[in-house]
């Protein structure tokens, strides 16, 4: 049986060093979003206790309730707002399967980080990162649908937020 991520978050910031904001501020100039790994970091408590692979760890948590919320958001969208659009509603069907999809990948590269397979996390939140790119794929399968503007931000958040923390991931081995 899997651990949960909730679990996982929760066993690497026990057993992690304590750093100071300076830790958060060194780690975060390290990857593409330094103001997004700042304000993210700073903003969970459990970030000032931690070391790199923590921070990482929370990042991804951040993630998987990004990825996670947006799953759920489509699947609101198919009970509610699309009536008997069937093309829409078989659309936001896979892309509220992708972001599911997403929100999995992230949980493989936590467990990843705490058996210290660093390539395979990285690869996992590699896959996170392009769940998206195959939602707005399916959009363009069907011409008619218009790719929606919240779906856009939601997708360019989770994109950041990986991108965070394959700059984390980078340079674990340097700390």
């Amino acid at each position: 049986m899997a651990a949960s991520p909730i679990f996982i978050l929760i066993l690497i910031v026990s057993v992690a060093g304590t750093h100071s904001n300076d830790s958060i501020d060194k780690t975060c100039k390290t990857t593409k979003y330094y103001d997004l790994c700042v304000s993210s970091l700073k903003s969970d408590p459990t970030s000032k206790n931690t070391d790199v692979k923590g921070l990482a760890t929370i990042m991804i948590g951040i993630g998987m309730a990004n990825s996670t919320a947006t799953s759920s958001y489509l699947s609101s969208q198919l009970l509610s707002a699309y009536g008997n659009d069937v093309a829409m509603k078989k659309v936001l069907k896979e892309c509220a399967d992708k972001y599911g999809f997403a929100a999995d990948a992230l949980q493989s590269s936590a467990q990843d980080l705490v058996a210290e397979n660093f390539d395979y996390a990285y690869l996992h939140v590699t896959a996170a990162e392009d769940y998206p790119n195959a939602c707005r794929n399916a959009f363009r399968r069907f011409p008619g649908l218009a790719y929606p503007p919240e779906l856009a931000r939601r997708e360019e958040g989770l994109k950041r937020i990986c991108d965070v923390v394959l700059g984390i991931i980078d340079n674990l081995g340097e700390y």
